[in-house]
């Protein structure tokens, strides 16, 4: 199909490959929930808007993404996707075309971005520019972009680490725990995660450092497991994945400990929740566990990316991504988050530059 002029001046009219949500989801997703379709897309903005135009070249596959697939009779914390619509998630683009007095064409961006080739964007003050674009562009999906900073703020901020702590990282092979590990042993802290795999378990002790790592899904009894590697318990667990693992590690806390509570994977395609039957471990510990949003930390964005960018360069921080190539992809690449499929951060290559 090729380009064509719009009759009304608003500029070339292309093609645009996205991908949609077809249905609300209940229960575990699949990729027949969503669909891969053509429409087109307009390489302008309306005369006198502060709008811009976005080619994608890498988006973000979340965990956070399943809550909204689904949808909710209240109000969730980010909105529901439309069905029809495009899924939105973060993405790294190159600006095409712009009337915002902070962008112009070629700038390279990172935000809040549509699957699809193209993405209108008729705010862009949520974007952030790429200040280090001698480091792989991919990476502003990942270490340099949201999951970076959720690692960054959840463990420092939330988590409060002290040299010495003794940490545990549920799903520490992922985009945020593969960083949360790091942080903590740049900090002098003893860590020890848990991933779903053996390939998993090596790469945490073997690429990003972790003291010891172990496969969930080989041990019996989490509680034994956690006792095993922390004889003195727990300081800070960076939860990623809620459930029996939730309720094993309030087991095995310290007093005073601390719980940055990020994600819960493990809950998020059930219809029924899981219980987790001993908070009062909360009270008797004087545990605090808090929730964060990362948005919240937008503000400290620029000072994150210079220190992350100078800890990537000095090699001081490593990361590994899985990266699908194509939009086709996106829908297998997304599923596969819940089944443990990625090795690392899941991520979809549009078009790279």
């Amino acid at each position: 199909m090729a380009a064509a002029v719009s009759s009304d001046g608003l500029g070339q009219e292309v093609p645009n490959k996205r991908v949609i949500l077809k249905r609300y989801v209940a229960g575990f997703p699949t990729e027949d929930d969503m669909e891969v379709v053509t429409g087109t897309a307009r390489l302008a903005v309306p005369p006198g808007s502060a709008s811009m135009v976005v080619k994608n070249l890498y988006v973000s596959c979340d965990p956070y993404m399943r809550g909204r697939m689904t949808k909710h009779d209240k109000a969730s914390y980010v909105p529901d996707f439309v069905v029809g619509e495009a899924l939105v998630n973060f993405g790294v683009c190159k600006v095409i075309a712009s009337g915002h007095p902070d962008f112009k064409v070629g700038d390279l961006v990172w935000g809040m971005t549509g699957w699809e080739e193209y993405t209108f964007v008729p705010k862009p003050e949520s974007f952030f520019k790429i200040n280090h674009p001698e480091l792989p562009l991919s990476y502003y999906t990942g270490v340099l972009g949201m999951p970076g900073l959720t690692a960054w703020a959840g463990f420092f901020d939330v988590g409060k680490p002290n040299k010495g702590d003794y940490v545990f990282v549920s799903a520490a092979s992922g985009a945020v725990g593969q960083l949360v590990g790091q942080f903590a042993k740049l900090t002098g802290c003893y860590v020890v995660g848990s991933a779903g795999s053996d390939e998993k378990v090596n790469l945490l002790k073997s690429k990003f450092g972790f003291d010891e790592a172990f496969n969930y899904k080989k041990e019996q009894d989490l509680d034994a497991a956690l006792r095993r590697y922390f004889p003195e318990g727990i300081d800070i667990y960076f939860e990623n994945v809620g459930g029996r693992t939730l309720e094993a590690v309030l087991s095995n806390m310290r007093n005073h400990g601390r719980i940055p509570t990020c994600g819960m994977i493990s809950q998020y395609n059930l219809e029924e929740p899981e219980g987790v039957h001993n908070l009062f471990e909360i009270v008797a510990k004087r545990v605090r566990m808090e929730g964060f949003m990362v948005f919240e930390y937008y503000g400290q964005y620029h000072k994150f990316e210079q220190d992350m960018a100078g800890y990537l360069k000095e090699g001081k921080i490593n990361y590994v991504e899985d990266i699908a190539d194509g939009l086709e992809k996106a829908p297998a690449a997304l599923i596969g988050l819940f089944t443990g499929r990625n090795v690392g951060k899941q991520l979809v290559a549009v078009a790279r530059e």
